[in-house]
């Protein structure tokens, strides 16, 4: 008996399951464009040490949210250490930084105490921002750390008043403006990079392009994915730099400072890195791979790298980077400890922080 053909599946119902199906290709590495810092030995330690504190406290986040320590939203940068760490070791003292909510790692990098983070993200008095912002809206002007922002790309425009406010005091200090690959769509970032260039303010932006915008690939939600060029109309400069090699990071931020110092107006560096984790904690990531993951952890992981310069170029043992990991676990279980530990807000600072009374000046009416 003669086989009855196999139909062929609708085009429709083909198109469907394709748009379904998570994505299989390779990430690509950022073509070089920048070379590599030249970094001491206790230099490599630092990058070391700082980018597995900030991975450790990030994991510890993950546990403590799925224990239900910690709730509402809660984004990790397990992944994209590298970017902050070198941006922040070519930055002095004075100069601000402003981000989007994913802002755990930037905290701990300006020098911000990991317990007072830590309490934030579980909502307690001791939080810094005394339990009332969680993970999203951090801030410490002591540390000029102005914020964690829960709308995506309203930071870009503050942190260019940041950066006005610099200007017209007349100190050197520049504005370290972290923004996303997806904010990097938004209206008021290209309004902001004109107002940038056109008053040359002292400005940094950080395009932090982990190449997926909640869960939409670079490719599929910009015309342009090459995310560097974005101030090509504005006369703004930009560079690609592979944002999972703090060395070059670092390099391509002294080079990004020094121009800004210099009077010459705003620079646009954008960071080719990758998150491990889905765009929050509530996130699956079905989008993309496991393969996808695990071959740009195996090939390019941040910390691994410097890792084996450490080991391969003796500056550190197998045992040394033990220790400094055992040390680092503990000062995050501690963190966590003491975030437990402290009480929660009272229910009267529901209604403080909400007005700014009027000052009057002396002799006026009040």
């Amino acid at each position: 008996m003669a086989k009855k053909p196999v139909k062929a599946a609708p085009k429709k119902a083909a198109a469907k399951a394709q748009a379904k199906a998570p994505a299989k290709r390779a990430r690509k590495r950022p073509v070089k464009q920048t070379t590599e810092y030249k970094a001491s030995a206790d230099e490599l330690l630092k990058f070391y040490r700082d980018m597995l504190f900030i991975r450790r406290f990030e994991e510890k986040s993950g546990q403590m949210y799925g224990m239900g320590l910690i709730g509402g939203f809660c984004h990790l940068y397990i992944g994209q250490e590298a970017v902050v760490v070198g941006i922040q070791a070519a930055m002095k003292e004075g100069d601000a930084v402003i981000t989007g909510y994913r802002d755990h790692g930037h905290m701990l990098a300006a020098g911000i105490d990991a317990k007072p983070v830590m309490a934030e993200l579980t909502g307690r008095a001791s939080g810094i921002s005394s339990g009332k912002g969680g993970s999203m809206h951090m801030f410490s002007t002591e540390h000029h750390f102005y914020g964690g922002h829960g709308i995506v790309g309203a930071q870009v425009s503050l942190g260019a008043g940041i950066a006005f406010a610099n200007k017209y005091k007349g100190n050197d200090s520049i504005s370290v403006v972290y923004f996303g690959d997806g904010a990097s769509n938004q209206g008021q970032v290209f309004e902001t990079f004109n107002m940038a260039k056109l008053w040359n303010l002292p400005v940094l932006f950080i395009i932090e392009n982990n190449q997926y915008a909640m869960g939409t690939a670079v490719e599929r939600a910009t015309g342009r994915p090459d995310l560097s060029h974005r101030g090509d109309s504005f006369a703004i400069p930009g560079k690609l730099v592979d944002g999972m090699n703090v060395l070059e990071v670092k390099a391509a931020a002294d080079e990004a400072i020094a121009h800004i110092r210099s009077g010459k107006g705003p620079t646009i560096l954008e960071m080719k890195t990758y998150r491990y984790r889905g765009h929050s904690m509530s996130d699956p990531a079905k989008y993309r791979t496991k393969e996808e993951v695990q071959q740009m952890k195996a090939e390019h992981d941040p910390i691994d790298q410097i890792r084996v310069r450490l080991l391969d170029q003796g500056i550190a043992s197998e045992e040394d980077l033990k220790a400094i990991d055992k040390e680092l676990k503990g000062i995050v279980k501690d963190a966590a400890d003491f975030a437990q530990a402290s009480p929660e807000p009272d229910p009267a600072e529901l209604y403080t922080d909400v007005l700014i009374e009027p000052q009057t000046a002396k002799g006026d009416a009040a």
